[in-house]
Formats: C-alpha cells, structure tokens, sequence
C-alpha cells in the first residue's frame, strides 16, 4: 500500500467568517462536544435509527425548509459557547437561518427563555458552499452562573437551525447514539421550546460537529480518536457509556474540569484509506483518519492531547498491511505534533476480532493485530499505551470475554467485534489517569 499522504487537500476546509474571529478572540476557548462529519447521509452506520423516509423521502435533496434540533453533551460548561456547522459532504450550498441554543430539559423540550439567538458575523442567515463550515458567532450562557456548578454535569444543550430552501445531500455523524429531533417541511420552528414542532426523532447528528465553550486558563481538550470502538457501537442510545464517556468521568472525579474529552470516532473509520473521499464517492467508515486530522484534532481550540484507537477495519475490510498502518501512524503523530506544539499522543492497544464478523474475525486479522499492538509498545513516538487488549480479551479462547459481547442497546448475542457496555467501561478504566496529573 502507498504512503499516505497528507497534503489533506480533499479534506481541507473553507470557514466562513469564524476561522478569523477565532484566531483574534483571546478567550481561552476550549472544544467540549464533537461528532465527527462522516459522509452525506444517508452514508454510514447508524444504530437503532428511527424511519427517517417519511421526514427526508428523498436523500438526493435533503432536508427542504426544515428545522433541526440536535442533541448534544457538552463535556464542560461555560458561560459563552459557540458552535460549528458542515456542509463537507455536500454538493450545493446550504442556507442556516434561526439558530439558537438551549437547555434541553427532556425530549425536545428546553428550559424556559434558555433558548438564546445565534448569529453568524452579525447575521442571523448564513449560506455554506460545498465543502465549508461556518463558526458561529459567541452566546451567552445565561443560565449558566457558575460554570463548576455540580448541577450541570450531564445535561445536554440543544441546538436547534433552519435549513431554507433545499439542502441537497446532508453533511452528518450517523451513529449519534444519542436521541435528536427534526421537524416536518415548513416555517422556522428553531426558536420555539416547546416539543411540538419537532415529531420526529434521530440517533444521528446533521450538520452540527463541534460545540466550544470558553474554559478556566490551563484546560485542555483530549481527542478520543478512532473508528467505531471509539463511536460506541453496541453502547447504549442515551446512555453516554463509551469508552470515552467512561474515561471523561474519571478524569473529572481525579482532576474536575481541567480536562474535556470529546469523541471523535466513526464507525467503520480506517487509518490509511480510502485514498479519496467525496459527497460523491463516498462509503460508510467514511474518509480515512489520516486526511480528517485537520478539521478533526487540528483544527479545534485548546487540544492538549490525543488517544487514538483504531486499525481493525484496516485489516478487516480492506485487509491492509502491518506495516501500512505503521507507515500512517508515523505520519499522523509527525502532523500532530508539527501542528500542535506540546500535543501528547497516546495509542491504545487493538481489541480482540477473532471469530466475529467473517471480514474481521479470521486468524490472519489477529495475527496483523497482535504484531501492530506489539509494535505500539515498542515504538517510541507515542507518550504512553493504554492496554485495552489486555483487560478484554479471554486468553483462553483469544477472543472478546463472553461477558463483555452481548450488544446493550439493541440486545442480542453481539457481534465478537463490539465490546458491549461493560467492555467500554472497563475500557475507560485501562486509560492511565497519571498521564494527565500536572
């Protein structure tokens, strides 16, 4: 397999506006919710989707004069927020109008007057050509007064926008596992807080991908980078038990809110390929880690860390080489760190395949598994292993611990690949917290 490269020409970015404003705004503004952009749905791997055929019947054309309302958990708070949308994956341009934020209190219902009015340079109506991303303009978190307050911990923002028009082809994260709503063609419904505008439910997140939040000097934001061990699949819908989630909490009890972990994993995300990724070339997993190290780590305020797991899929479904995937790692960390000064990059250990699915579960996937995780202990471009191989595997069959496989949140025996939610929490429990102690 060729080198890759990265000159990330596919995957390059044009901001509207928000790039310029972020780079003058002095505040110490750190990422606290991401859900990487994966493809144009309906692309990708969802889990427990609702039938979304009778809110958007024809993909080709997207959502038409539609209002969403995105669900999201902020890792920390603030007292001034704001977000960004994508058009990366789409084809025409795409026109926001009436965003707002607020407090979701259940369903798609927010907090009374907590819905604040979002602009964009000043507008209240913005247009994203193919390929762009707009930063919003900074909100106000009035009901947040103090940002340590244990009462916030948990709840979810609700980010709510209207697509005028018809959006074409829609820039999203398919396996959300978090409950979002959209409404019916029609008039803007963005500012009402009420749940009535907004019948129809999703376990997936559209154009939304990053929220920030202004944070105490010397907070830091650590990546969850990877595929779909990182995404959650066969976690549990709402129940913000990812590995990542797992980790977060730790990290918070140790060292409260110095920290944001945010997950940007994809189900079915490779390292090294594909070798090219559009709206119109697009496949599930979605481009490859190595071009998406831009708009997904790099690109994104206050990262101070990065834990990155993946390659399975690499040699599962495209059967790659050992030495591939070494060759993209070395060049992902260099991108990093050449990028990022004073990034900390740690890897974790692949988990176990054998005998689940037949792409990923056959001898010569683990003999490739087990020679990468053999050099990632050996290689010293990494700060540190975290060894989630060693706390899932049986050692006596080489396979997922039987406890560990049966799927959470739509049951059933799993599938070998997919730790279930007790694999992710004992998963959150390998990553060394000493790692992040100053």
């Amino acid at each position: 397999m060729p080198r890759p490269i990265l000159t990330l020409l596919v995957m390059s970015l044009t901001f509207i506006g928000g790039t310029q404003a972020m780079a003058a705004d002095y505040r110490n503004w750190i990422v606290c919710w991401t859900g990487s952009v994966q493809g144009p749905y309906p692309t990708g791997n969802a889990t427990a989707q609702p039938e979304l055929q009778f809110v958007f019947p024809n993909p080709q054309q997207g959502a038409t004069d539609q209002s969403f309302r995105m669900i999201v958990r902020p890792d920390i708070w603030g007292k001034e927020a704001r977000f960004r949308l994508s058009n990366v994956f789409g084809t025409k341009p795409v026109t926001f109008s009436h965003a707002r934020l607020g407090l979701q209190t259940s369903g798609a219902a927010l907090l009374p007057d907590s819905n604040r009015l979002v602009s964009f340079n000043g507008r209240t109506t913005v247009t994203v050509p193919p390929g762009g991303s707009v930063l919003s303009d900074t909100v106000v978190l009035t009901f947040v007064k103090d940002p340590a307050d244990p009462m916030l911990v948990g709840r979810k923002l609700a980010i709510s926008f209207h697509v005028a028009g018809a959006s074409g082809p829609m820039t999203w994260h398919a396996k959300g596992l978090q409950t979002s709503y959209l409404a019916p063609p029609g008039a803007p419904h963005s500012d009402e807080e009420t749940e009535a505008a907004f019948p129809y439910s999703t376990t997936s997140w559209f154009f939304l991908d990053a929220v920030m939040m202004t944070g105490a000097p010397g907070t830091k934001a650590i990546i969850a980078f990877g595929d779909s061990i990182t995404d959650g699949t066969a976690s549990t819908i709402n129940g913000d038990d990812r590995w990542p989630d797992v980790f977060a909490r730790r990290l918070h009890a140790a060292y409260g809110n110095r920290f944001s972990v945010v997950n940007q994993g994809i189900g079915g995300n490779r390292v090294v390929g594909p070798a090219a990724y559009t709206a119109t070339d697009a496949i599930p997993g979605g481009p490859s880690a190595i071009s998406r190290l831009d708009r997904d780590i790099v690109g994104l305020p206050g990262v101070g860390a990065v834990v990155w797991l993946e390659g399975i899929n690499d040699f599962g479904s495209a059967e790659a080489t050992v030495e591939a995937l070494m060759q993209g790692y070395r060049d992902g960390v260099a991108h990093l760190r050449k990028n990022i000064p004073g990034v900390k990059i740690y890897v974790a250990t692949l988990t176990t395949a054998l005998g689940s699915t037949p792409t990923h579960g056959r001898a010569e996937v683990d003999a490739k598994r087990k020679a990468l995780n053999a050099w990632f202990k050996s290689e010293k471009i990494f700060d540190g292993v975290a060894d989630f191989d060693a706390v899932t595997i049986d050692p006596a069959t080489g396979a997922l611990l039987p406890a560990f496989k049966p799927g959470s949140s739509i049951g059933g025996p799993g599938d070998g690949l997919h730790p279930n939610r007790a694999g992710y929490a004992t998963m959150g429990g390998a990553v060394p917290l000493e790692w992040f102690k100053k």
